[in-house]
């Protein structure tokens, strides 16, 4: 992360996310080893298999995310599953850093990616991240217990176990990127 608290929004590559997990929804149909049909009437084709961890099922959710504030000061992350976030109705703008060796946020990695509709990520365990947009409708892929472990924090204040929530210093979204 930049010394001075601001990360500027990039375009979404699979190369630069490959840290963070994986792009979803821009694979080459014409590369040799892709699994896939192609005919006038539909396409089809693999992206990705999601893992929701060891004994986890995987839930499908809509959300709705309504925070469009350039100022994150806190990121979230999930321990046992990947998960996946695909924007159907606006853009959205993850934001993300690794892991340290403690498990807690390695700000020098902090990066921030824009995604269009129709075109979405799936983050690996364990990578911290906060999403902002305005009013934009998501499908997300999750462990269920990790929806219901959240909750529970959230709503009733339970210690999570699946997930944590940690505040940051400030960091400011560069939009114009």
């Amino acid at each position: 992360m930049p010394t001075s608290n601001a990360v500027t929004v990039e375009a979404l590559s699979p190369t630069s996310f490959e840290p963070f997990g994986w792009v979803l929804g821009k694979t080459d149909l014409l590369k040799k080893d892709a699994v896939g049909f192609r005919s006038p009437a539909s396409d089809f084709w693999h992206e990705h298999f999601f893992d929701p961890g060891t004994g986890g099922n995987t839930e499908v959710l809509w959300v709705e995310y309504r925070d469009n504030n350039p100022l994150v000061s806190k990121l979230e992350v999930h321990h046992l599953t990947q998960q996946a976030v695909v924007p159907l109705t606006k853009e959205i703008v993850q934001v993300l850093c690794l892991s340290d060796a403690n498990q807690t946020p390695d700000l020098s990695t902090l990066r921030a990616y824009r995604l269009s509709p129709g075109v979405g990520i799936c983050m690996r365990a364990g990578v911290w991240h906060a999403t902002r947009a305005d009013n934009a409708t998501c499908l997300m892929l999750t462990r269920g217990s990790t929806t219901e472990d959240l909750i529970g924090h959230l709503v009733n204040e339970r210690p999570a176990k699946e997930s944590a929530i940690l505040e940051i210093p400030q960091v400011r979204l560069l939009l114009d990127g």
